[in-house]
């Protein structure tokens, strides 16, 4: 028995080297010059940077093997509870959550209607789609706390005496399963990366309003609960990423007792979860295969590939069915990918029943939560830099009247260190090392998930290989999107 574990040892040193190699065999071609903060970093050697992350990687993967199993289950145990924590009631924060989204969707409606000076498209594509993604993979699910609907509807409640969101009028079908959640978030996707105008503050303040009504009649329909869990994409991905956080917290009740506070290692929420059924693994996969497709979708390449000239851009009109197609080719290139290497790793570890597969695939995808995360902070990291100013000048004086109420207003918004070369060589280092460490989080959950279905590590292992490498060209990707010349 000890010569077998000798060999099966060996068998994996054996695997590791060949994985540490490949980044090798991914080098990046060179490619064109661009403008602004891409122009410089083309001067780095982001051959480099590229293999260096991918080597990074594939080595997180081969020290993995040089763990003994009981560490990771050790890990897995630490964990400190904090009852009776003094958090706010949702009631209140939902509440003063609703009150304030009715003064954004004024400023939209009232103030100008450039968006880089009205409160409503910095707070929703800068604070909400990016900054908040971000809190909340630090500090846990607040999504709860921040909603603008649970807390009018215990209002609602109250005052009316009918069970409004409590009891469901309709029954959610079990089969659909994160389906809803699924269509609602592509259409937001679109919103975004597709369609024509999605800056423009009036039009913008049409659409949130549209969707808080029709979320708020949802919950009241199919109850607050089963929506928020399988149906309001928002909710399910916030969960999600707050499931990565070391930091937790458990909403009070309504009378503002029962809160606690958890403090664990990162991801830890992952491993003592269930499997979620495939339609949760899928909905994560789209909200990264969305986030990577921004990326692309304004490359030399991607506009290449469709027929546009990247260095006469004729702007989103000219692209909006290319884009579409894009935007659901890239989700569904992605899933494939993540599929096959789960799959083909299960039987590979000695998993013949497909049972045992889907199940290990539907776990496994929490651990493309780091990654999704990861590529959320690189990708809009320039963005936050940049528009994160502008909303910080317009808090001053939200409906552009002169108003200096927090004396903010007299903020000079600057881009210079975008076009300085250290600076960016910064920036730079800044997304890789983002990029680079989700991609070794993933690789660490996923093994410690495996480990929770095979039991033996050389078993897990042997499930991880393709996933591994799977994580190894996400890496080059991701990174080469950062780097490569985009247009628009």
């Amino acid at each position: 028995m000890r010569l077998a574990s000798e060999r099966h040892i060996h068998d994996f040193r054996r695997i590791a080297l060949l994985l540490a190699a490949l980044p090798l065999l991914l080098l990046p071609h060179d490619a064109a010059a661009h403008g602004a903060e891409r122009g410089l970093i083309m001067l780095l050697p982001t051959d480099y940077y590229l293999t260096g992350g991918a080597i990074a990687v594939t080595a997180s993967f081969a020290v993995l093997l040089l763990i003994p199993a009981g560490w990771f289950s050790r890990a897995a145990r630490a964990v400190a509870i904090f009852a009776g924590v003094p958090l706010p009631p949702t009631v209140v924060t939902s509440t003063a959550s609703f009150l304030f989204l009715i003064l954004l969707v004024a400023t939209g409606l009232l103030s100008t209607a450039d968006p880089l000076a009205n409160p409503l498209p910095l707070f929703v594509w800068t604070f909400f789609w990016v900054a908040l993604t971000l809190i909340q993979a630090l500090f846990g699910n607040l999504w709860p706390w921040l909603n603008p609907w649970t807390g009018l509807l215990a209002l609602l409640r109250k005052i009316t005496g009918l069970p409004l969101g409590r009891e469901r009028i309709l029954a959610l079908p079990i089969a659909l399963g994160y389906l809803p959640a699924i269509v609602i978030f592509f259409l937001f996707a679109w919103y975004e990366l597709v369609s024509l105008a999605p800056e423009d503050p009036p039009g913008l303040a049409v659409v949130v309003s549209v969707y808080w009504a029709f979320t708020l009649i949802t919950m009241i329909l199919f109850g607050e609960d089963e929506w928020t869990r399988r149906g309001e994409p928002f909710s399910v991905y916030f969960r999600m990423i707050g499931m990565l956080a070391p930091v937790s917290a458990t909403p009070p009740d309504e009378g503002g007792k029962g809160a606690t506070m958890r403090l664990s290692w990162p991801g830890q929420r992952c491993l003592e979860t269930e499997p979620p059924p495939l339609s949760a693994s899928i909905f994560l996969l789209l909200t990264l295969g969305t986030v990577s497709f921004d990326g692309l979708s304004r490359t030399f390449t991607w506009l290449s590939v469709i027929g546009i000239n990247p260095l006469e851009f004729p702007g989103r009109s000219a692209v909006i069915i290319e884009n579409s197609f894009g935007l659901i080719a890239a989700p569904a290139a992605l899933a494939v990918i993540y599929f096959t290497a789960v799959l083909a790793g299960a039987k590979l570890a000695g998993a013949q029943d497909i049972k045992t597969r889907t199940t290990l695939a539907a776990h496994l995808v929490y651990s493309i939560v780091p990654i999704s995360i990861a590529f959320h902070g690189a990708h809009y990291l320039t963005v936050l830099l940049m528009n994160g100013q502008y909303l910080y000048v317009i808090v001053s004086d939200p409906f552009a009247l002169g108003w200096n109420l927090f004396g903010t207003a007299d903020w000079h918004v600057t881009g210079s260190f975008f076009t300085n070369l250290d600076n960016v060589r910064v920036l730079w280092t800044t997304q890789t090392v983002i990029i680079v460490t989700g991609h070794c989080i993933g690789i660490l959950l996923a093994h410690m998930i495996a480990l929770r279905h095979f039991g033996r590590p050389h078993r897990a292992t042997l499930s991880q290989v393709f996933l591994a490498l799977a994580m190894v060209f996400y890496t080059v990707f991701g990174l080469w999107l950062l780097s490569t010349p985009t247009a628009g």
